[in-house]
């Protein structure tokens, strides 16, 4: 393992180093443009919905999200919103979703690990989310999510006060994804990455459970199967971990990178 037959090494892909913090926000910019071009490219936009943030790796306060009105397919790095732990914006020239300020603020303060969030009005996720009830672990891509993920279970409108960006903070705990009832879903990463490839996964985990869910529904025959607890453990060490969930991104970014020509990165 790691090595050809001939011992030569192989080139496993792991988040680069920087020579110095600048380097590092540029490829932070670079990588949340980038998740913004794969979402829409999925379908994860609808009006001024949606968001996805990122830290600023020097001011370690502030993140960066996208302006309020830009379409997801046409963001670059020069339209990113630099904004402030009271929100006001620093760097950019145009308002900021004031929904999205509450929930990645709050995220941002009571996770000092988490570097990044993404929250959509994806089609699977909300439809799952009115259910108001965790995943079962039925697959292995569920696994992903096996003891790291929660439930709000409470719909308090359009997110816009700060305490009710506290309270999604506290329901999604120290885990990496949230059901917000009634709402949709929500992911969070060590990297920007990561926290678009959970979401990409939970997205598609929440379409296969109301799939599997409908067909245990329309046959009393059909019965699901949960995967015991013990294979789930130790399944979630090879497909939940941070380091996981960058790596699944990297497909996601040169695939983008390669089709749009790289005008994201403007």
């Amino acid at each position: 393992m790691g090595r050809t037959t001939s011992g030569q090494a192989l080139q496993i892909r792991r988040y680069p180093t920087f020579k110095t913090p600048e380097d590092e926000r540029l490829y932070r910019k670079q990588h949340l443009a980038a998740a913004y071009r794969v979402f829409a490219s999925r379908g994860f936009d609808e009006g001024v919905a949606g968001h996805i943030s990122v830290r600023d790796p020097i001011l370690t306060d502030h993140f960066w999200l996208n302006p309020l009105s830009k379409h997801f397919s046409l963001l670059r790095v020069s339209d990113l919103i630099l904004v402030n732990e009271t929100g006001q914006v620093v760097q950019g020239n145009e308002p900021i979703n004031a929904a999205a300020f509450a929930i990645h603020s709050a995220i941002h303060r009571a996770r000092p690990n988490v570097h990044a969030a993404c929250h959509a009005h994806s089609t699977y996720g909300k439809a799952f989310s009115a259910l108001g009830r965790p995943l079962d672990m039925i697959t292995q891509d569920s696994l992903r999510f096996y003891n790291s993920h929660a439930v709000y279970e409470q719909f308090g409108g359009v997110v816009l006060a700060a305490e009710e960006g506290e309270r999604i903070a506290s329901a999604l705990g120290d885990g990496k994804a949230a059901i917000l009832q009634n709402h949709g879903i929500l992911t969070v990463g060590e990297t920007v990455d990561e926290a678009a490839f959970w979401f990409l996964s939970l997205e598609k985990t929440c379409q296969a459970q109301l799939l599997v869910d409908a067909a245990c529904a329309g046959n009393p025959e059909n019965t699901k199967r949960i995967i015991p607890d013990k294979e789930a453990e130790e399944s979630y060490k090879q497909v939940g971990t941070p380091e996981k969930g960058w790596l699944a991104f990297q497909g996601y970014y040169d695939e983008i990178l390669h089709r749009t020509g790289g005008d994201f990165l403007l």
